[in-house]
C-alpha cells in the first residue's frame, strides 16, 4: 500500500517533517498549483511567481533525490482547483492507503484538511512542522497563566534553550537586548549594496507568463522578477547578507530612505517562510559573523531576535488563539480600506513611496509596514479584516500565521495589549525622523492643524482624543495623556475637525 506525501508550496525543504513518513521507493508526492489557493485572496502577480516557480524548481529537486513526484500545473487538464480535489483524483489512479502532510501555515487550510479524512474515506497524517525551534507544546507552556504574552520574555528563553549569542550562561556583552542602538536615521550620503538578484530561468519566465495570462486582475507588478527559487540561490542571497549588509543591518534597520527600498535588510524572509532555507543556518552563520568580528554585536542580535525572537514568537503566539483570535477588534474599526492602499494617488508621499515600492517588489521592510503603511490604518481605524486581507496579499513573505499577529496585535492593537504593550501609533514627526519622506511631500511635518498639516499629526491626537476611555488607563501612556490634558480647548477642536474633514474625502476615496 503506498502513502500519499502532499507537500504544500511553503514547505520546500528536503528536511519537512512529511518526507520522513515516506518510502522514496514505493510512496509518491503530490505537488499542486490550484486555484483555491491562489486565489482565496489574490495575492500580489510577484507572490504567485515566486511560489510556483520555487515549487516547479523543488520538484525537479525531489525527482533527482530519487523521490517518484506527481506535479500538476496550473493549466493542467487533471488540475482539480483544489487541494482536495487534486488528492482525491489522485487517491483513484493510485492504491492509496494514507495521506500525509506537514501542518500547513494557515489556520484556515488546516480545518481544511482535518475533513479530509472523511471525504477521502482515508487514513491522512498531519504531522508537526518542523521548520520551527520551538514547538507548539513549548509556547503553549510559556504562555499558560500569562496575562500579557510579551515577545521579549519568550525570546529570552529561547536564547537559554539554543545557546544563540551566550557566554557562560548570559546573554553576549550583558544585555539581552541591543534595540536601543538599532534606530539611527541613515545619513544623506548612503551606499546601499544592492540586492541579490538572479535572472530569471525558463522555468521562471514560463511562470511569469503564466501569471500575466491568468491573474491580470491581481495587485502588483510583474515586471524586473529577481527573486530567488531555489536553495542555492536563497543561500547566495544569505552569504551576500552577511557579507555586505549585516554589518549596517543593525544600526540602520529603522530607517527609512525614498529610492531604496532594500536597504540593509536580510531579504531572506521570502525563503525562510518557504523553507528554501532554515531559521538555523541564517543565525549561525549571523553568529559567526559576530563571532569572527565581521559584524557588530547589535546587528548580528537584532538579526536574530528577528527570528529566533519575534519569528518564533508570533507563530507560536497565532496557533495559540486561533481562531478566535482573527475576530478581535479592540476598537471597533471599521472604516473601508482607501483607494490609496491599491495605488491611488496620495499628498502624502511616505504612503506613497510605501505603496509604490509594495506594489513594484511584494516587499517592504518592517518599519515601512509598521510605522507607515500600518500607523496610518490604526489611526484612520481601518477594518481589521481588510487591512489584514491587504497585507497577505501585498507582500511574498506573507502567510496568516506570520501577517495576523503582526497586523491584529502589533499594528491595529486588536487585542487590546495581549501582544503590544501599547498601539504603535505616531505622528508625523516619528516618520520624519527615521525617514527622509517629508521633504518630498506637499504637507508639511511642522504644521500640526491645518490644509498644510501633515494628516498624521492630527491624525495621532484625534485617534488619543476618540479612544481616551480605552487607552488613558495604560501606564506607557500616562505621558501622551498627561500632555492631551493640558492641550488648549481650540487646539483640540482644530484637531477634530481637520480630522472629521480628512475622513470625509478618504471616505469619497479623494487624493488626501
Amino acid at each position: 500500500m503506498t502513502k500519499l506525501c502532499v507537500i504544500l508550496g511553503d514547505q520546500l525543504c528536503l528536511q519537512t517533517a512529511s518526507l520522513q513518513l515516506i518510502d522514496k521507493t514505493k510512496d509518491v508526492i503530490l505537488m499542486a498549483e490550484v486555484k483555491q489557493e491562489a486565489t482565496y485572496v489574490k495575492h500580489h502577480k510577484k507572490k504567485i511567481a515566486f511560489i510556483f516557480s520555487a515549487m516547479r524548481h523543488f520538484a525537479k529537486v525531489l525527482q533527482k533525490e530519487g523521490y517518484s513526484v506527481h506535479y500538476t500545473e496550473y493549466l493542467d487538464d487533471d488540475n482539480q482547483g483544489s487541494l482536495l480535489g487534486q488528492v482525491a483524483s489522485l487517491a483513484k489512479t493510485k492504491d492509496i492507503a494514507e495521506v500525509v502532510i506537514a501542518q500547513p501555515g494557515e489556520y484556515r487550510l488546516y480545518e481544511d484538511i482535518q475533513k479530509w479524512q472523511s471525504h477521502l474515506d482515508l487514513d491522512v497524517t498531519i504531522c508537526e512542522d518542523n521548520r520551527f525551534l520551538a514547538e507548539q507544546s513549548f509556547f503553549s507552556n510559556w504562555a499558560e497563566g500569562r496575562k500579557q504574552l510579551r515577545m521579549e520574555y519568550f525570546y529570552r528563553e529561547m536564547r537559554k534553550k539554543h545557546a544563540y549569542l551566550m557566554e557562560d550562561g548570559q546573554p553576549a556583552g550583558g544585555k539581552w537586548n541591543y534595540d536601543n542602538q538599532n534606530r539611527e536615521k541613515a545619513p544623506k550620503e548612503l551606499n546601499v549594496p544592492k540586492p541579490t538578484q538572479f535572472k530569471p530561468d525558463n522555468i521562471t519566465k514560463s511562470v511569469i507568463e503564466l501569471v500575466k495570462e491568468n491573474f491580470s486582475d491581481h495587485f502588483g507588478d510583474i515586471d524586473n522578477f529577481h527573486y530567488a527559487v531555489t536553495r542555492e540561490q536563497a543561500l547566495k542571497v544569505l552569504e551576500e547578507f552577511i557579507e555586505q549588509r549585516l554589518p549596517n543591518f543593525g544600526q540602520y534597520q529603522d530607517a527609512m530612505v525614498q529610492g531604496e527600498p532594500w536597504m540593509y535588510h536580510s531579504h531572506v524572509g521570502f525563503y525562510i517562510n518557504t523553507g528554501l532555507l532554515s531559521p538555523q543556518e541564517c543565525m549561525d552563520a549571523a553568529e559567526q559573523a559576530y563571532v569572527s568580528g565581521q559584524a557588530p554585536l547589535n546587528s548580528v542580535e537584532g538579526f536574530i531576535r528577528q527570528i529566533l525572537g519575534w519569528r518564533e514568537y508570533i507563530r507560536g503566539f497565532y496557533w495559540h488563539l486561533m481562531p478566535d483570535y482573527k475576530q478581535k477588534n479592540y476598537f471597533s474599526a471599521s472604516r473601508d480600506l482607501p483607494e490609496l492602499y491599491w495605488g491611488g494617488k496620495t499628498k502624502m508621499n511616505c504612503l506613497s513611496q510605501c505603496v509604490k515600492e509594495t506594489k513594484e517588489n511584494a516587499y517592504a521592510h518592517h518599519i515601512q509596514r509598521l510605522m507607515v503603511l500600518g500607523n496610518f490604518a490604526l489611526l484612520a481605524g481601518l477594518s481589521p479584516e481588510q487591512v489584514n486581507e491587504w497585507y497577505l496579499i501585498v507582500y511574498a513573505d506573507a502567510y496568516e500565521w506570520v501577517e495576523l499577529p503582526n497586523v491584529s496585535g502589533m499594528i491595529l492593537f486588536t487585542d487590546g495589549g495581549m501582544l503590544a504593550s501599547k498601539p504603535y501609533a505616531a505622528s508625523g514627526a516619528y516618520i520624519n525622523k527615521m525617514s527622509n519622506y517629508c521633504q518630498n511631500c506637499e504637507y508639511s511635518v511642522k504644521e500640526k492643524t491645518g490644509e498644510q498639516a501633515c494628516p498624521f499629526n492630527y491624525l495621532y491626537w484625534d485617534f488619543l482624543i476618540r479612544h481616551r476611555e480605552q487607552l488613558s488607563g495604560n501606564p506607557r501612556m500616562a505621558m501622551i495623556y498627561n500632555t492631551l490634558k493640558k492641550m488648549d480647548d481650540t487646539k483640540v477642536r482644530h484637531i477634530e475637525e481637520d480630522a472629521s474633514l480628512f475622513f470625509e474625502r478618504l471616505g469619497r476615496n479623494e487624493e488626501v
